[in-house]
């Protein structure tokens, strides 16, 4: 199943998030081929990260919580809220 996790960041915590980036890349990289959209969310000014936005393809609710918890910016406590949504894709075809 699609799920889109729409995750807001805490604020003034960029110096948090970009430490723990890479250790997030290096974490996301074997879902490559479940993934089918992930990127920061950014501010009106397109500037700033506030957030993470990763639509990905799992099995199950149990399975994308489980990616979710073991995300390296969950652990380094970088999101005030995390909203988890099933999705389906329409556009494009």
């Amino acid at each position: 199943m699609i799920f889109a996790i729409y995750a807001t960041d805490k604020p003034d915590i960029l110096e948090t998030r970009m430490a723990a980036r890479q250790a997030h890349l290096d974490y996301i990289e074997p879902y490559n081929d479940k993934i089918l959209t992930a990127g920061p969310r950014l501010d009106d000014d397109g500037e700033k990260m506030i957030g993470s936005l990763i639509v990905i393809d799992l099995p199950d609710r149990a399975a994308v919580d489980a990616f979710c918890k073991n995300d390296p910016y969950a652990i380094a406590g970088i999101f005030a809220d995390v909203k988890v949504t099933g999705y389906r894709p329409v556009f494009p075809k």
